[in-house]
């Protein structure tokens, strides 16, 4: 070996752990950083080289180290379980907003149709202790005022719910459509990237960050090919085939439910990710909106049924005493003097008919109908948010888990860092001394 093999040979590892420092520095710097995979140099000898000195036989000669690849931390079943647990996870969280939201609009309150019907039947029995007082007459009166205004609440604020979900539900597609042109971009340059390059590492983290961002909206099926390139199915149909990127729309059909089309044909209601949860949220929120107006109908009939089998003080048949239109909003009531009340009995009873009211409090009565509503949203609301600290917890396991061998460590990088220190410097020290033996010889001449 010549001394010029020394200077190759440390210039070479010079390069070489300069490079593998310039990594570690990219890494510290992207430790925080979305979709960041951390980083290290492959090193490798270099090949063989023939030396040229004229006071050398000519032979093969180590040529020292140079860099083979850049490798990128990653372990593709962790990818898989992070993505699959994040997808669930939004599921969760958006079904456990909305359905608390919708526990809200229903309000049980002191507000709520639910007290509201109790304090109704409290003002008619009342008037029953004393039927020709007419400010007990103007209550029951304005206690149903209450009541077609709590209906009408509940409406209005789960059809504001419905308004709220279709809204995020069109930011969540135009957010999906992006990771889609995303992964198709990225796709597109690690078809040209040379592997092993930090053009790719870089590319293959822009790959991995779209896939998690499609995982969080949809459920979708992906599989890799040649370079890296990752393409994404839903139901069958193609989201990326290679570089060429599909496109979902989402539109809310007349009952409030989510519809999705894909380049314009329709698919699936998609069964995990956010845009799941907010298709089962407005799913269920129209179910409630039908069960309100079944309610508000079943409240019409029932009182109106009571009031006409009824008489006024002036001895005159009931009237109908509310109205509804198409829905709960709709709600009116009729009467407006408190001389129309059907108190009096068809016998004769002058508090009769108000006593009858009991008749429509019974197990299948607009109260029961009520309460049923309620419990069945607070047994699903309940069932989502213990659904949601599952599915929490366990994305973070994994989130955590793909953390450990993709992400970065600072204490880690720290001690990196030294260590290639120690090797430059090492490296440095042998063109330091290929110089000295160089220059002892020329001083011997």
């Amino acid at each position: 070996m010549s001394v010029t093999d020394l200077f190759a040979i440390g210039a070479s590892g010079t390069r070489a752990y300069r490079a593998a420092m310039g990594a570690v520095s990219e890494n510290i710097a992207n430790a925080s950083t979305e979709g960041y995979n951390r980083r290290s140099l492959l090193l490798m000898e270099s090949p063989s080289s023939a030396t040229t000195s004229q006071f050398y036989r000519p032979g093969i000669n180590f040529g020292g180290v140079e860099i083979a690849s850049v490798a990128r931390a990653n372990n593709p079943y962790l990818d898989l379980a992070a993505r699959l647990a994040d997808s669930s996870f939004q599921n969760a969280d958006a079904r456990a907003q909305w359905m608390s939201d919708v526990q809200n609009a229903l309000d049980d309150g002191s507000l709520g149709v639910g007290q509201r019907l109790t304090a109704m039947f409290s003002a008619v029995e009342r008037l029953a202790a004393n039927p020709t007082d007419t400010t007990l007459r103007q209550n029951v009166l304005f206690a149903f005022e209450q009541i077609n205004y709590a209906f009408q609440l509940g409406f209005e604020g789960l059809s504001n719910i419905q308004a709220g979900i279709a809204s995020t539900a069109a930011n969540g597609v135009v957010a999906l459509n992006d990771a889609v042109g995303q992964l198709a971009t990225a796709n597109e340059g690690l078809r040209r990237a040379v592997p092993g390059s930090p053009n790719a590492a870089q590319l293959l983290d822009q790959r991995d960050l779209a896939l998690a961002n499609i995982a969080r909206q949809i459920d979708a099926t992906v599989t890799f090919g040649d370079h890296g390139v990752a393409n994404v199915t839903y139901n069958g149909a193609d989201v990326v085939a290679g570089i060429v990127p599909s496109t979902f729309a989402v539109s809310a059909n007349a009952n409030g439910t989510l519809a999705f089309t894909l380049d314009g044909a329709a698919v699936p209601v998609p069964q995990n990710g956010a845009l799941a949860g907010l298709a089962r949220s407005a799913a269920v929120t129209a179910d409630r909106k039908v069960a309100l107006d079944a309610l508000a109908s079943q409240y019409v009939a029932d009182v109106n049924a009571w009031h006409q089998g009824g008489r006024t003080a002036a001895g005159n048949p009931g009237q109908p005493m509310l109205s509804i239109g198409a829905d709960a909003a709709t709600l009116a009531l009729l009467i407006s003097d408190p001389a129309d009340i059907a108190g009096a009995s068809a016998d004769g009873r002058v508090n009769g008919n108000l006593l009858a009211i009991s008749n429509i409090r019974g197990t299948s009565g607009i109260e029961n109908g009520w309460s049923s509503i309620i419990a069945a949203q607070a047994n699903l609301l309940n069932a989502t948010k213990a659904e949601q600290a599952a599915t929490s917890a366990r994305n973070q396991q994994a989130q955590n888990a793909r953390a450990d061998v993709s992400g970065v460590d600072l204490d880690r990088e720290a001690a990196d860092l030294l260590r290639l220190q120690q090797a430059y410097q090492g490296s440095a020290r042998i063109i330091q001394v290929a110089r000295e033996t160089l220059d002892s010889l020329f001083a011997a001449l």
